[in-house]
């Protein structure tokens, strides 16, 4: 009978010690407080399911300090721009607006290219993680309302180096 009582309060404290030791995003490095320079850029094309390609820029965020800062401090973002986080292997995504001034749209990328998950119209400077749910192998960032706007919808391919294509 004290198990009952005694149990329940140690997985309690256990819970709360496991959310201390790994918060939402875990501070490795200093806090960034300025926008990072322009990172080395290339072609990504997105194929909706019309056919219709849609190409963009995008700059490469690959190392962990370019990934913390992605777009942070930025005033704006060209429609045919955009930051790709390239991962290492594939995972859930998660990710947040902290210190990001302009909204955007977070595209989620299986490891063939399809697009898994569309986060649309971020919102500046927030806080709450936006999560692929699945297992990706990259998150593009792009301006806000430019998904809607090219009709990009989940299941629709992404060409880049990064990802093998089946047929």
């Amino acid at each position: 009978m004290r198990l009952r009582t005694i149990l329940p309060a140690i997985l309690c404290l256990a819970s709360l010690g496991l959310a201390a030791l790994h918060p939402a995003r875990a501070q490795t490095m200093p806090e960034p407080t300025t926008a990072q320079k322009n990172l080395p850029t290339e072609q990504l094309t997105i194929v909706t399911a019309d056919g219709k390609p849609h190409p963009f820029t995008v700059e490469l965020a690959q190392t962990p300090a370019q990934q913390e800062t992605g777009l942070m401090f930025r005033t704006a973002i060209a429609a045919n721009a955009g930051m790709l986080f390239p991962w290492p292997t594939p995972q859930i995504s998660e990710m947040w607006m902290k210190n990001t001034l302009i909204p955007l749209d977070m595209v989620f990328i299986g490891p063939h290219g399809t697009i898994r998950a569309i986060s649309e119209n971020t919102i500046p400077q927030s806080l709450r993680i936006i999560s692929s749910q699945v297992p990706v192998a990259a998150t593009l960032e792009l301006q806000a309302g430019i998904t809607a706007q090219l009709n990009i919808n989940v299941g629709d391919k992404v060409l880049a180096p990064q990802f093998t294509h089946q047929p």
